[in-house]
């Protein structure tokens, strides 16, 4: 394998080589690597302690955690080295954390207690030549290279230890098939399934992390699929579990699947490359199946925007989202249900921007957009573009006294007023005319239609 490091790889690897101690990059620096992808997070592992490799490195390394990761700064604006002494586990009461760590004698012994094999691979760092492009061997124990070939996200060892030491293992397994486009291998797959309860011991904001990297990845709809497939969407999201099998189809309306699906290909057909979007247009029915209803023959799901709204809340909640991103969630559940026809007034779509957040608008055109084809319905029509292109015109005309082209200064010089309600009435008084079009928006036309106030 024919490799060009960084100059700071190659002074790193100096300095341990200087001082007769190993060092191996390790993990996902590797797998990246051999996939000849950019390396962001340089990882490396050695037989030094964490007291040694400071020493070999000097005052800018620092060391300020218990599991023997020593950080260095690393190329110029890219995140720190770490650097890990070789070290064993043992014992896991929280399904989480190691009860007991040890330093390692050995590169194998770091490397057998690693999650995936493509992710317990390691590259010998000894004798780089400064500079210049080098081959260097792959400690591969487990087969990572032939799993990388093959796509497959395979445990190290026997899968159901390596999920009893680690349950948040069992989401990463999901989440790094979603990024590189990789299965999960049967054995592994099948322990998930057997251990999925376990994840309820792992923090949300760790079960929060790993969704939204599933969102953020080039699979979303394959991740949410294996998380279904597993079990694991019934201890994280257990809301969209039960809308698998409740079905929509009936007369006059577009539904080819049933909810859950429905919510699966909305996700695949979502526009959107940010996560809590994607995410949003995933759970959007979430409220059908407390509101399924048959009247006549017809399946109706009255309010499940309203109710799906709530349970979206709750979900923010449960898995700890920021404050906004629950706010802006809400937001794009409980008002996706828009209606879109020739025949509403401006004031209706303004009403529909103020609720949504002007903000937010285009991210819920996307929900719509997977909303649509996740319906089976046609990517577009004429009434939505017609909407989009109104949404636009709308947006020019001012939403609030604050975007009017006078403020209280001008009402009080025009009409030699003092500070006061009166002024703000005015303002108020002004601003609904200009709303309902009696007058423009303009600076000069509004100091008129003031004067015309004595």
């Amino acid at each position: 394998m024919l490799v060009t490091f960084p100059p700071e790889v190659l002074e790193l690897s100096e300095k341990f080589t200087n001082s007769a101690h190993e060092l191996y990059l390790i993990g996902g620096a590797v797998r990246d690597l051999l996939m000849g992808k950019t390396i962001y997070d340089w990882d490396f592992t050695t037989d030094a302690t964490p007291e040694e490799i400071l020493q070999i490195l000097g005052p800018d390394a620092y060391y300020n955690n218990t599991f023997g990761t020593v950080g260095y700064p690393g190329p110029e604006g890219e995140r720190p080295f770490e650097i890990t002494t070789y070290r064993t586990e043992a014992g896991y009461s929280d399904a989480r954390h190691p009860d007991e760590l040890n330093w390692g004698k050995s590169l194998e012994e770091d490397l057998t207690r690693r999650d995936f094999t493509i992710n317990a691979m390691a590259l010998r760092l000894a004798s780089l030549a400064q500079g210049k492009p080098t081959d260097q061997n792959i400690i591969d124990l487990f087969g990572g290279q032939l799993d990388l070939k093959a796509k497959l996200i395979r445990a190290v060892g026997d899968p159901a230890e390596r999920f009893r030491e680690d349950a948040l293992r069992m989401m990463r397994a999901v989440r790094i098939a979603s990024e590189l486009g990789f299965t999960i291998e049967e054995a592994t797959f099948n322990a998930i399934k057997m251990h999925s309860g376990a994840t309820q011991k792992v923090s949300r904001e760790r079960v929060r992390e790993e969704l939204f990297k599933i969102m953020a990845s080039r699979y979303p709809y394959e991740g949410v699929l294996l998380l279904h497939g597993t079990g694991l969407m019934d201890e994280i999201l257990p809301e969209l579990s039960k809308t698998f099998g409740v079905e929509q189809k009936s007369p006059g309306r577009h539904h080819i699947y049933d909810v859950g699906t429905h919510c699966l290909m909305a996700l695949k057909n979502c526009p959107s490359s940010d996560p809590l979007v994607r995410f949003a247009t995933l759970i959007h029915d979430i409220g059908k199946p407390q509101t399924f209803a048959i009247k006549e023959g017809i399946t109706t799901f009255y309010n499940h925007e309203v109710i799906g709204a709530r349970i979206a809340k709750n979900i923010a909640a449960r898995l700890r989202f920021p404050k906004k991103d629950a706010d802006r969630l809400f937001k794009l559940v409980r008002w996706h249900q828009f209606t879109v026809t020739e025949n509403q007034t401006d004031k209706a779509i303004r009403r529909f921007i103020t609720k949504v957040g002007r903000d937010n608008v285009e991210d819920m055109l996307a929900l719509r957009t997977g909303d649509r084809l996740g319906g089976g319905s046609s990517e577009t029509s004429w009434r939505l573009e017609e909407f989009k292109k109104r949404l636009v015109e709308v947006q020019k005309q001012p939403f609030s006294v604050q975007d009017l082209k006078v403020n209280g200064k001008d009402v009080m010089d025009t009409l030699s007023l003092k500070p006061g309600p009166k002024v703000g009435e005015i303002l108020n008084e002004l601003f609904k005319k200009v709303e309902e079009k009696e007058v423009d928006n303009e600076r000069e036309v509004l100091l008129a239609k003031l004067r015309s106030f004595n």
